[in-house]
């Protein structure tokens, strides 16, 4: 934003500074332009003197070359009637002729300048035009070498101090808006976190600023108390349930048909497991808050051995391939734990004892893949197992969906295939916080 306010008042500055700085700049070519005419003018009052007072053309054209060597940017030539020229620039053209014959003085525009012509009458009113002679001054157009180049860059240099002067001022106009809004930013990114937040801090600043600093403490404290409710009716609805549940399970123990009893049972189970992932999941921005970073590779390989005695224990064959350090992940050490606990489960609950097992972690800097693969059956056919309440083997069906969200929300996927080892391969990439 502040830079941006800097190219907004760059661009608006250097549009007024060119609107008043470009006139001036053709003004003082302009009046440096006249002021060498003016001169011009004097010059030629003297050679008018010269000439009209002296019909010798060597006399004249000493005076006139003395003259010439004298200015840089000036050029007398004298023409008379009869074709020769005592100057620089001999030669006529219509617009002299027009000046001999008329008897009036003019000032034309000619190539980078500008000329002065002017009739010397040397035998008063009743003088023929045949007679007069006139004067001409080339005066050359003032150019960057000149004093006009020294304006210009005294006006460049005026520019260039009132663009920075003004960016100066306008910067610091931009920080009294942009520090206050800032500030709120930090605190904002701070609200994810878990804890209670800290009041947002007296804002220095526009009132507009002040007023969203305002907004934005109360819109917490609306959300608190909001999060607050939700977790209260969690616990109720946890604690409520639990008894009805228990007594519902006293009653199914009594029933005398085994296969319904078995049958009534295991529906308990899936309404209790439904029952906890819901309060679990309620409770996740209280126990993790909402942008959580982990270590996933150490928490997973750490997860990964837990499970190495037990394997060791049933004297299952296990190869572990774990990378050893990576990014932070955008899931909790609970959620990552959790998928750890969930793939291997399924191993060691639907595959024989004496099935090998293969977990393979591998991390990049943009996401980090954990692969479980065993020996075993392999998943059912025409059972998408990721599917949430989907199984194929008489559980809840929760287990791969509670990984594949898990993979999900991080960025990730979760993928399910046919290992080369014969069973089952089940591959959960993980996105970077």
């Amino acid at each position: 934003m502040r830079r941006s306010l800097l190219l907004t008042a760059a661009a608006a500055i250097s549009m007024v500074l060119l609107a008043m700085l470009v006139p001036m700049a053709i003004l003082v070519r302009s009046y440096a332009l006249e002021d060498r005419l003016a001169r011009a003018a004097l010059e030629v009052q003297a050679v008018e003197t010269v000439v009209s007072r002296h019909d010798d053309k060597g006399s004249v054209a000493v005076y006139v070359d003395r003259l010439n060597d004298g200015e840089e940017h000036t050029q007398v030539t004298v023409l008379y009637p009869d074709g020769t020229g005592v100057g620089p620039d001999p030669g006529e053209d219509s617009r002299v002729l027009d000046a001999r014959n008329t008897g009036r003085a003019r000032v034309d525009d000619v190539a980078d300048g500008s000329q002065i012509l002017v009739p010397v009458s040397r035998g008063g009113n009743s003088a023929l035009p045949s007679q007069t002679p006139v004067i001409r001054v080339v005066v050359d157009e003032p150019g960057i070498d000149s004093v006009v180049g020294v304006a210009w860059g005294l006006l460049a240099l005026l520019a260039l101090a009132l663009l920075a002067g003004s960016l100066v001022v306008v910067d610091r106009l931009g920080r009294s808006f942009v520090q206050p809004i800032r500030r709120l930013a930090e605190h904002t990114q701070t609200l994810g976190r878990p804890g209670e937040p800290d009041p947002v801090a007296a804002v220095e600043g526009p009132a507009e600023v002040q007023e969203l600093g305002a907004a934005i403490d109360r819109l917490v404290g609306r959300i608190q108390l909001l999060l607050s409710r939700e977790r209260e009716s969690v616990a109720d609805l946890s604690h409520r349930l639990r008894t009805p549940v228990t007594a519902l399970r006293l009653r199914v123990e009594a029933v005398p048909d085994p296969d319904l009893r078995e049958r009534l049972s295991g529906d308990l189970d899936s309404l209790q497991a439904t029952v906890d992932e819901v309060v679990r999941e309620a409770r996740r921005s209280e126990r993790e808050g909402l942008d959580p970073r982990t270590d996933g590779v150490h928490v997973l390989a750490e997860r990964v051995r837990h499970w190495v005695p037990l394997a060791e224990d049933l004297g299952r064959p296990l190869e572990l391939d774990l990378a050893t350090s990576g990014p932070l992940l955008r899931t909790s050490r609970a959620d990552l734990e959790a998928v750890v606990d969930v793939l291997l489960d399924n191993v060691f609950t639907h595959t024989a004892d004496d099935d090998a097992v293969r977990v393979t972690l591998t991390a990049t800097d943009e996401d980090v893949t954990l692969v479980v693969e065993d020996a075993g059956p392999g998943l059912p056919a025409g059972v998408d197992a990721a599917a949430r309440g989907t199984s194929g083997a008489g559980s809840t069906g929760l287990g791969l969906s509670i990984a594949a969200r898990t993979a999900t929300d991080s960025g990730g996927w979760l993928a399910t295939d046919t290992s080369d080892m014969g069973g089952a391969r089940v591959a959960v990439r993980l996105g970077t916080a």
